[in-house]
């Protein structure tokens, strides 16, 4: 038989469920504005020849961790400025002392696609010598493509993720489907390696972002004075490139050496970054130089997250020479008139940049916190391992 219902019972009930009730809605709230603010995030892959110390490959992904809206889904990494190994080992190393081992670094390309070291070597003597080869330099200090000497930083003690950048590349794009921007700081090896694995993956993602190319810059430096398509990152590999310029991105973004050129590292942005006491500003403190050249890689990070820095952008359609002869691996550049009937594709290329408003830029994120670093190392710990 069923009781009659107490109604001083119900009444405490709900007295006491209210404020049990008010005080989980600001729980679910913060949840809900912190889901929003993850969500708001811009997702990145930086792909990058991570050669270091210092330097253009390091200070470009400092460039996008110093940022709170971005989310650095990985760091894939390919030989160019140097060996994978090697490369991978100051990727991994960086992650440490600014506290984001959180962030998986990937190995990807040893070797180009087809362009061999001997081959440029022999092909260097029937066309002249090139003033930049990269890992495939022999100087005194130089090594094989495995082998990875001390570092001058400390060598990392976290190891790099149990997959290929290739197919690490493509699972991300799977998964954040046209969400994900995809940096590309070196030759484009891993990058193309992904599109012939996945031939929908430039479509998937969110554009790329290229530091590469040259059309005509005005410069008296031999390297691009003497030779104004040639450069580095996409002569290295130029069937890697030339896949990835055919390929149907949503944008290709490039920031030639034109651009690049109008860029440095001043003594007096170095000042401003070298007195604040964190990781990141140390880590420039000790291992970038001011005046050493054009920040060729940072400016293609930082226009990727503002792009009102550039002030000029060139639209024109884009391939590499192929010929395996004295034009090998130089950029080809079309108007809308005169381009092959193929499918080449409309790039962005950047011509002209706000110098000063790039330089605040810089020097805000570089004297910033790290957003998300847990556990940083300091400076010191690398010292001792020299």
């Amino acid at each position: 038989m069923k009781q009659d219902a107490d109604p001083d019972l119900e009444m405490r009930v709900k007295s006491k469920a209210k404020p049990a009730l008010f005080a989980i809605i600001p729980i679910l709230l913060c949840t809900l504005a912190a889901g929003v603010q993850a969500q708001g995030k811009r997702m990145i892959i930086f792909d990058q020849d991570a050669s270091g110390p210092g330097g253009t490959d390091m200070m470009s992904l400092l460039v996008l961790l110093q940022d709170p809206d971005v989310d650095v889904l990985g760091v894939t990494v390919v030989t160019g400025d140097g060996w994978r190994d090697e490369e991978v080992a100051h990727a991994l190393r960086l992650l440490e002392l600014v506290g984001r081992t959180d962030i998986p670094v990937v190995s990807g390309a040893a070797f180009p696609l087809v362009r061999t070291q001997q081959w440029t070597l022999e092909w260097e003597k029937l066309y002249g010598s090139v003033t930049y080869l990269g890992a495939f330099s022999q100087r005194p200090n130089s090594h094989g493509p495995f082998d990875v000497p001390p570092l001058r930083e400390g060598n990392p003690t976290t190891k790099a993720a149990d997959e290929d950048a290739a197919h690490f590349l493509v699972r991300m794009v799977k998964a954040h489907p046209h969400e994900v921007s995809i940096y590309a700081g070196g030759p484009l090896t891993n990058i193309a390696l992904a599109i012939s694995l996945y031939p929908q993956f430039a479509e998937m993602t969110n554009g790329i972002f290229i530091m590469g190319t040259s059309i005509l810059p005005r410069t008296d430096t031999p390297e691009f004075a003497n030779d104004p398509r040639h450069e580095f990152n996409v002569w290295f590999d130029p069937e890697a490139t030339h896949i990835v310029l055919r390929a149907h991105w949503p944008i290709i973004q490039i920031t030639t050496v034109d651009v690049s050129l109008e860029t440095q590292l001043t003594q007096e942005m170095y000042d401003q970054i070298a007195k604040v006491q964190t990781p990141v500003a140390q880590y420039i403190a000790k291992y970038a130089h001011p005046g050493r050249g054009p920040l060729w890689d940072e400016l293609a990070a930082a226009s990727w997250i503002d792009p009102s820095l550039i002030t000029n952008i060139k639209k024109t359609y884009m391939d590499i020479n192929l010929d395996r002869g004295a034009g090998y691996g130089q950029i080809l550049i079309y108007s809308d008139k005169v381009k092959p009937d193929l499918d080449v594709q409309m790039v962005n290329a950047q011509m002209d940049v706000d110098v000063k408003k790039f330089d605040d830029l810089f020097v805000k994120l570089m004297t910033g916190p790290t957003p998300g670093a847990h556990n940083p190392l300091m400076l010191k710990v690398a010292d001792s391992a020299k």
